[in-house]
């Protein structure tokens, strides 16, 4: 696939994550608000990790262009949820939410399995993983509380 298409397919499923967690604050109900500051911050978490992306294949000589990415399937776990966020209890909205991150964070270990992904890209790489894998832990912490 290349470096620049794992980019083009990170940068995808982090502006699906941003559209996915923005969707549920939309649709949160105030018995649930406590919930909005978490979905904000891995929000912007990914809005940020976008950018990063984003003047990563820059860097490559390339532009960005996700409507070449490959990955459809991986990011498809946050459309899919999108539609879920309204109207359901909390248990419900978290448990769409880990399936989202659960789908970033495969994306993620996948990227860095890749043997393209070297150097200073690995560096990048490996930094988002990490957040991602701390965002997953705290939604699952969140959903295993709320059973």
């Amino acid at each position: 696939m290349g470096k620049v298409g794992i980019l083009q397919d990170l940068i995808e499923i982090n502006n699906d994550r941003v559209a996915g967690f923005d969707k549920a604050n939309e649709d949160i109900k105030d018995e649930n608000i406590d919930l909005k500051q978490v979905f904000s911050k891995y929000a912007d978490q990914s809005r940020r990790f976008a950018q990063e992306l984003s003047a990563e294949v820059g860097r490559l000589g390339e532009e960005v262009d996700t409507d070449k990415s490959v990955a459809g399937t991986l990011h498809r776990a946050w459309i899919d949820i999108k539609s879920v966020f309204s109207g359901g209890d909390r248990k419900s909205i978290l448990d769409e939410a880990e399936r989202g991150e659960d789908a970033i964070k495969a994306a993620y270990k996948k990227a860095l399995e890749d043997v393209e992904i070297t150097g200073e890209l690995r560096q990048v790489l490996t930094a988002q993983a990490q957040e991602v894998n701390e965002g997953h832990d705290t939604i699952k912490a969140l959903r295993d509380l709320s059973k």
